[in-house]
């Protein structure tokens, strides 16, 4: 029996590889004296021994059963789809397990599995369930083959030194070399551009390149197909994340570009380490990981633009980019993001995650209030986080002052959204789409994202005249971006400033967003302060969707009971069924939800003669695609400046199984709004006494003295928001 037909695991197993033919032909995507720690350290630390056991269980229960290349037929989530993704998981899997045991057997099947491959793939022509997207031959769109690249060839680089030279050969003219040019050469419109699905082109044809020693796959992947630098992993490195490492498409698609980003990277600092990786850019892709977690709450993604709201941390990308972030920086706060994860990946950053995991190593990760700006240069907005505090029950406010985010953005600017107790309060509806379940158009994005989910209407920002932003014309989005006017993160006033002007006309609009501690209140406030200004008459509607059950309002409702109206015709009015509507008088215009126990009271000061609309989605969607979720709507007719005023109140407890309610009722008294000089003065006061006073100024830089008359007081600060506290 050969040496690698036995279980090789610790020391025993490290010497004897270290001692085999595989020693002459290293893999080219690991560096040797991390292969001699994974084999000779894998059941040492329990996090990676995990994983190995995972490896090994998915690995073993793929092996008893007899390999399956499927023709491919079906688009995501169909049965031919879903075997292709779980192959090129095996792949790996079994290569890395190779390694790390030095059972032949891993080997063996990888090499099977990529030999039936090298049969299948060169008969395959564009894929047979191609649609609007840039098809594949494995896959409905040739994204998927760039991943199943990623993927397999880090398993067959794990296997490569054990195989024959004519077994090589087959492999790679009969799979890599013809997928390899397929995705590059056979596909430049995707190649050479700046978005994710040409990132995981570059990072699967680069690392081919190393693999099987072609400089010429490497360069290009690097540098674009003319090799000029125009295109290619650098370029997407220059322009598709800002200086504070923000990607531009928003967090669910860094979360989603971060592994080919983090892989790619690992295989240059592996095999062109004078390169220097890692300190491209001041070190964006480390900034962009570190970036990726801090767009979270509770682990969740924060969901603008086309994202799912249920993708998390703990996510195959993250654990990538965890290791590898770790591995260049043993950052100790990323350790307990690891631990949160509970995972980590097969290679010698995961294995130093789950080292000095043990070692008790593991520091806070070290979230706070930030401001992460848009744009290759900073200069095209920012998405504006504050943070009440540390815990995963703190309130988040997030401001989305960014860009338009190429093709997966969403066209409202000056949007936000709310969290607390680890929930979504102020939601966003993310994108209309049923990942990969075949019954819903394949998986594919549906028609209710174009008119719906992208649509300004259904976010929490000013619409203009019943139409969305830019007339939800992506050329004409993609030229103008927010410009983010002030940004504070400490202190008991936390507060956003950012404005827009082109995105409707003749329209300029401007968003104030403060989050307040106030003795007294459990709960910090959130203040809104949305101005609009034209020289026309405009219709302006300002929405806010909510998580939770209606429990009151503080004016009377005229109810549609037996019939539902529906808001509108187009522009995602369409899909809104009117449930009632009221006209609140001054201190009427209350809306308070429940949400998991704590209520939520929604005040409003809308411009003189304003309409309260409350709605729900789902109208004209007879496919039922559509999620059914509540909003309340200020609605104001024939205006040309219009400001909306709204706090929102957290307060209260109600324990369901205790069954009691504790502070169901708003603890504020009133308030108000006036316009002083050059500045909008917000006046809260509460049931306890307490009045605070916020003054936002028109000029928002940071060293300028204002002052403002109110109620016989002069009202003296310096910046862009005053506080005064009475």
């Amino acid at each position: 029996m050969t040496p690698f037909r036995v279980a090789l695991t610790g020391v025993a197993g490290a010497l004897l590889l270290a001692a085999s033919p595989l020693a002459a032909q290293a893999p080219a995507l690991i560096p040797p004296q991390g292969l001699a720690a994974m084999a000779s350290e894998a059941g040492r630390y329990p996090l990676f021994a995990q994983e190995v056991a995972r490896a090994r269980a998915e690995v073993d229960a793929a092996m008893k059963r007899p390999i399956d290349v499927p023709v491919p037929r079906d688009p995501g989530g169909g049965v031919t789809h879903e075997q292709h993704k779980r192959n090129y998981k095996i792949i790996r899997g079994a290569g890395l397990l190779f390694r790390i045991t030095g059972e032949r057997r891993y080997a063996d099947h990888a090499r099977d599995m990529l030999l039936a491959y090298a049969r299948l793939y060169p008969g395959l022509g564009p894929h047979p369930a191609r649609a609007n997207q840039n098809a594949g031959r494995l896959f409905w769109q040739s994204l998927n083959d760039s991943v199943w690249l990623v993927e397999a060839i880090q398993g067959y680089d794990a296997i490569r030194g054990a195989l024959t030279p004519a077994e090589r050969k087959t492999i790679e003219d009969g799979v890599f070399r013809p997928m390899a040019r397929f995705l590059s050469d056979g596909s430049p419109h995707v190649f050479n551009r700046i978005h994710n699905h040409a990132t995981w082109a570059n990072a699967g044809v680069g690392m081919t390149g190393y693999v099987l020693g072609d400089k010429d796959l490497v360069e290009k992947a690097l540098l674009g197909l003319d090799k000029s630098g125009k295109a290619g992993f650098l370029r997407q490195l220059d322009l598709l994340f800002s200086p504070d490492g923000y990607y531009a498409e928003g967090p669910y698609y860094q979360r989603y570009a971060l592994q080919p980003f983090v892989v790619f990277a690992s295989a240059i600092q592996a095999n062109d380490p004078g390169r220097k990786i890692f300190e491209y850019r001041d070190g964006i892709v480390l900034k962009a990981v570190t970036t990726a977690i801090q767009m979270t709450h509770g682990g969740y993604f924060f969901p603008i633009n086309d994202a799912m709201p249920d993708k998390s941390l703990k996510t195959e990308e993250l654990y990538y980019g965890v290791a590898v972030a770790y591995g260049a920086t043993r950052d100790p706060g990323l350790l307990s993001i690891a631990q949160w994860q509970g995972r980590t990946v097969l290679t010698p950053d995961g294995l130093a995650v789950a080292r000095d995991l043990a070692a008790g190593k593991a520091k806070p990760f070290p979230f706070a209030s930030k401001l992460f700006r848009d744009g290759p240069e900073g200069d095209q907005g920012a998405l504006a986080i504050l943070r009440a505090g540390l815990d995963a029950d703190d309130q988040v406010l997030v401001a989305k002052n960014t860009s338009q985010g190429m093709g997966h953005g969403h066209f409202d600017k000056l949007h936000w959204l709310l969290y607390d107790q680890g929930q979504p309060i102020v939601t966003d509806y993310g994108a209309a789409r049923f990942l990969n379940i075949e019954a819903k158009d394949g998986g594919r994005y549906l028609p209710e994202n174009d008119s719906w989910a992208q649509q300004t209407i259904a976010h929490n920002t000013l619409v203009v005249d019943e139409t969305s932003h830019f007339d939800a014309k992506l050329k004409t989005a993609e030229k103008v971006a927010p410009t983010q006017l002030a940004f504070n993160g400490e202190g008991p006033t936390r507060w956003s400033v950012a404005e827009v002007a082109g995105a409707y006309k003749g329209v300029r609009m401007r968003r104030a967003l403060a989050q307040v501690d106030v003795e007294g209140l459990a709960q910090p406030l959130v203040v809104d302060v949305m101005k609009a200004s034209s020289d026309a008459a405009h219709r302006y509607d300002l929405p806010l969707h909510y998580a939770g059950h209606l429990i009151e309002t503080g004016f009377d409702l005229q109810s549609n009971v037996t019939t539902r109206p529906v808001l509108g015709k187009a522009n995602g009015y369409q899909h809104l069924w009117v449930d009632a509507t009221g006209r609140p008088a001054v201190d009427e215009g209350t809306v308070t939800w429940l949400n998991h126990g704590r209520f939520y009271t929604y005040r409003m000061l809308p411009p003189k003669g304003a309409e309260v609309i409350l709605a729900e989605s789902g109208a004209n969607d007879p496919r039922f695609n559509l999620r059914r979720e509540p909003v309340v709507i200020q609605r104001v007719d024939g205006a040309r400046d219009a400001t909306f005023v709204s706090l929102l109140e957290p307060h209260g407890r109600y324990d369901a199984a205790a069954e009691t309610t504790v502070g169901s009722k708003s603890g504020i008294a009133g308030l108000s709004h006036a316009r002083a000089g050059a500045a909008d003065i917000v006046t809260i006061r509460t049931k306890a006494g307490r009045t605070v006073v916020l003054a936002f100024a028109d000029n928002t830089a940071a060293g300028v003295a204002h002052n403002a008359q109110v109620g016989g007081r002069t009202l003296e600060w310096t910046g862009p928001v005053g506080r005064f506290d009475q």
